[in-house]
């Protein structure tokens, strides 16, 4: 038998706050500003707070990943 630090329920819940921080970091990406022209789309509602919140919820939901208990240490 093997003894691994987490169960299945652990990586499930580690790939989709991955997944979520990814999306995160994606919502945040998009043209920038050149010497040419001035963008403004890089002051955006979603670039500058939804973004950023997305990232932080994954990063707290990988933490809750790696801590949530398993069902062989609750026995």
């Amino acid at each position: 038998m093997h003894n691994f630090a987490f169960s299945k329920i652990n990586y499930i819940l580690l790939v989709i706050g991955l997944a979520i921080i990814i999306l995160g970091f994606i919502l945040m990406s998009g043209n920038g500003t050149t010497e040419e022209a001035f963008n403004p789309e890089i002051f955006s509602d979603t670039r500058i707070k939804v973004a950023p919140m997305v990232s932080l919820f994954g990063f707290v939901f990988v933490i809750v990943a790696i801590l949530w208990p398993s069902k062989r240490s609750r026995v």
